[in-house]
């Protein structure tokens, strides 16, 4: 019996644009920041790769053509569903069955990022710096007070960080793979952490179009239950190899 992911007829997939995450040291959390990004610690992160956007509304609706999943929350909503929009409203289970079915249709393996690569990935190889772009408040970025007004902007409007990923900390929050712990930087190793053995909530990272800030720290840490569809939370997908 096939896998439910798997298109009956091999389908031409549109693969996300990677880029090369290189392998290195950087500090992770932040001393500025709220008590769950404590202690500041260095972090190895094996090399990877990263999609330079979020998933959009168009890569996933060819997840749900090809799988026969529900089609992505809020995609009858006009304010949610240009093609070029992120696709939000999913869950961290949903997310991950793309992530499957996508490895599953290219023969590479795609996953979430752990919050280490995604921070990392945020940073675009620069320590010390509150976000991807410099110290300079989110306010300070072009057209801040004209984006965002009733849901994510469509995807890559703006420049990339250092590494070429567009709206990094920006637009939606983003899953990752991790359970989420609070405490958990006071006991994570020191090579290619991955969060807690179990939990309650999915770690996720970025900033929020429906936020009073709009972008957020690259230290900065959010979570919720992984079965929740909220209008703020998308995803990018990370791959080995």
């Amino acid at each position: 019996m096939s896998s439910p992911f798997i298109p009956p007829q091999r389908a031409i997939v549109v693969e996300p644009q990677l880029v090369r995450i290189p392998e290195g040291w950087f500090w992770m959390g932040s001393e500025a920041g709220q008590d769950n990004e404590r202690p500041v610690h260095r972090v190895w992160v094996d090399e990877f790769r990263l999609a330079s956007c979020a998933v959009t509304n168009a890569g996933y609706a060819d997840f749900v053509r090809a799988t026969g999943n529900p089609p992505a929350p809020f995609s009858e909503n006009a304010d949610f569903n240009h093609p070029e929009q992120p696709a939000v409203g999913v869950s961290w289970f949903e997310a991950a069955k793309y992530c499957e079915w996508l490895s599953l249709s290219t023969g590479l393996s795609y996953r979430l990022p752990t919050e280490a690569e995604w921070e990392r990935a945020a940073r675009g190889g620069i320590d010390g710096q509150l976000y991807p772009w410099g110290n300079s408040p989110p306010q300070s970025q072009p057209d801040y007070e004209k984006r965002w007004k009733k849901g994510p902007e469509p995807v890559a409007q703006y420049a990339p960080n250092a590494f070429g990923l567009y709206d990094i900390c920006e637009n939606v929050h983003e899953w990752c793979s991790d359970w989420y712990e609070p405490g958990y930087y006071a006991e994570s190793p020191e090579r290619n952490p991955r969060g807690p053995e179990r939990g309650e909530r999915r770690a996720s990272r970025g900033g929020s179009w429906r936020h009073h800030i709009k972008a957020s720290r690259c230290a900065a840490r959010s979570s919720i239950p992984p079965e929740f569809h909220y209008a703020d939370y998308g995803f990018r997908v990370a791959c080995d190899g």
